[in-house]
C-alpha cells in the first residue's frame, strides 16, 4: 500500500473501531420485527455490542486482533469489563454461537490469568466435548440460541453449518493448545475435516452453508458469501494456533482446500471489489462483512506465503471496495443480518441489511491485514 493509502486505512480503521465500541440497535427495530422478522434475518440479540452471542463475539475478536497487531492493551479494559458485566448478569444457554466470545476470552486471559475467566473457559471446553449434541459421525451439531429466549436453544438436529469452524472450533483448538489437551486438539481437527468432507464442493472449490444427515443433502446447495468467508479467514487463524505442530498431511489437505476456495473466490469477485451474498449469483446484493473476511483471509495468505502475489490485485480491490462502504461515522454499510439455513437463493437475497457488530469487526480484520 502507498503511504497515503495507509493513512486512509488507519483513519477508517479507527472510525470503525470507535463505532463498534458504541454500537446500538437499528432505529427501525419495530418495522423489521413486523415486516419479516426472523425470515429476513431480524434477531434482536444480534444487534449492538452488549449481548453475549456470536455477532458480539466476532466483534470482540476484532478488537483483540488489533491489540495483538499493534502490541498494545488499548481495548483491554473494555474487553475485561464486557466479560465481567456479562458474567455478573448471567450468561445465555451454551451452544455453538454463544461459544464465540470465549475465543477472545481465552486469548485475553493468556496475559490476565484471571481465575474466573479461566474456570469459565475450561468448563465450556469440557461442555463442548461432553455435552454438545453431535450429528452422525460425531460432527458438532449447529445448536443455536432460541429467538427471544436467552436460555433456550434451537437444536438444528443432525445439521452441520460452516459457521461452526469460526464460532466454536477455533476456541476448542486454542484451549487445547493452551492447556496441552491433545484430546481437545484432536477433536478440533476432527471437526475441521468433517466440515470439509460434507460442506466442500469439489467442483467449484466453494463451501455450502450446511449439511443435513437427516436428508443427506446440502439444503439449497447455496454458496453463501459470509458462510464461505468464515472458512477463508478462520482456517488460517486455526492453523496459526498450532505453531507448526500440526501433522503435515492434515495441514496440506486443509491448505489445498483453502487455496482451491480462494482461487474460485478471486474469479467471482464483483467489479466493486466486494462479493455477492450468493457468490455465484450476480443478481444478489454485494455484501461487506463476508467480503471483508474473504479479504482478510486472502491478505493473510499472501503475508504467510501461502498465496502468491497474483492475489494482490484481488485483495487491494477488495480493500478499496470495503473503504467505499464505511460511512463518515465509521458505520460499515451493506452488511447482511443473521442468516439461518436457506433452501434456495431467494432466502439469502431477502436477508436484511443493517449495521452489525460482526460487520464492524470483520472490516477491522481486513483493514488490519492491509496494514500488516
Amino acid at each position: 500500500m502507498k503511504k497515503l493509502d495507509r493513512l486512509v486505512i488507519e483513519e477508517k480503521l479507527n472510525l470503525v473501531i470507535d463505532k463498534l465500541l458504541n454500537l446500538g440497535g437499528p432505529e427501525n427495530e419495530e418495522e423489521l420485527a413486523n415486516n419479516g422478522g426472523e425470515a429476513i434475518g431480524y434477531f434482536k440479540r444480534d444487534f449492538g455490542i452488549k449481548e453475549w452471542d456470536w455477532p458480539q463475539g466476532v466483534g470482540l475478536y476484532g478488537l483483540m486482533k488489533v491489540m495483538k497487531a499493534k502490541g498494545n492493551t488499548k481495548y483491554q479494559e473494555f474487553l475485561v469489563n464486557w466479560f465481567k458485566e456479562n458474567i455478573k448478569e448471567g450468561l445465555p444457554s451454551k451452544n455453538i454461537n454463544t461459544t464465540t466470545p470465549l475465543l477472545t476470552l481465552a486469548l485475553l486471559n493468556e496475559g490476565l490469568k484471571d481465575k474466573e475467566f479461566e474456570t469459565l473457559c475450561l468448563k465450556w471446553a469440557d461442555w463442548l466435548m461432553e455435552c454438545l449434541p453431535r450429528t452422525k459421525e460425531g460432527g458438532f451439531q449447529h445448536v443455536t440460541s432460541a429467538n427471544g429466549d436467552r436460555q433456550g436453544v434451537r437444536l438444528n438436529e443432525n445439521e452441520m453449518w460452516i459457521d461452526t469452524i469460526f464460532m466454536t472450533v477455533l476456541f476448542l483448538n486454542k484451549m487445547g493448545q493452551n492447556y496441552n489437551r491433545q484430546d481437545w486438539i484432536d477433536e478440533s481437527i476432527h471437526q475441521v475435516l468433517m466440515h470439509i468432507k460434507y460442506l466442500y464442493d469439489k467442483e467449484t472449490g466453494l463451501f455450502y452453508h450446511g449439511w443435513t444427515f437427516t436428508e443427506r443433502n446440502n439444503f439449497g446447495g447455496v454458496f453463501w458469501c459470509r458462510g464461505n468467508s468464515w472458512f477463508t479467514v478462520g482456517i488460517l487463524e486455526y492453523l496459526e494456533f498450532f505453531g507448526g505442530t500440526l501433522n503435515a498431511g492434515v495441514k496440506q489437505i486443509i491448505l489445498d482446500t483453502y487455496k482451491a476456495q480462494v482461487s474460485k473466490l478471486k474469479a467471482l469477485q464483483d467489479q466493486s471489489g466486494l462479493w455477492h451474498t450468493v457468490l455465484d449469483d450476480s443478481t444478489s446484493y454485494v455484501e461487506t462483512s463476508g467480503s471483508a473476511a474473504i479479504a482478510a483471509g486472502i491478505l493473510k495468505g499472501i503475508r504467510l506465503g501461502i498465496l502468491d502475489d497474483s492475489y494482490l490485485e484481488c485483495a487491494n480491490k477488495a480493500i478499496a471496495g470495503i473503504l467505499a462502504n464505511i460511512d463518515e461515522d465509521g458505520t460499515v454499510l451493506k452488511v447482511s443480518g443473521g442468516t439461518g439455513m436457506g433452501y434456495n437463493k431467494e432466502h439469502y437475497r431477502n436477508i436484511l441489511i443493517a449495521p452489525m457488530a460482526y460487520g464492524q469487526s470483520l472490516v477491522i480484520l481486513a483493514l488490519s491485514e492491509a496494514l500488516a
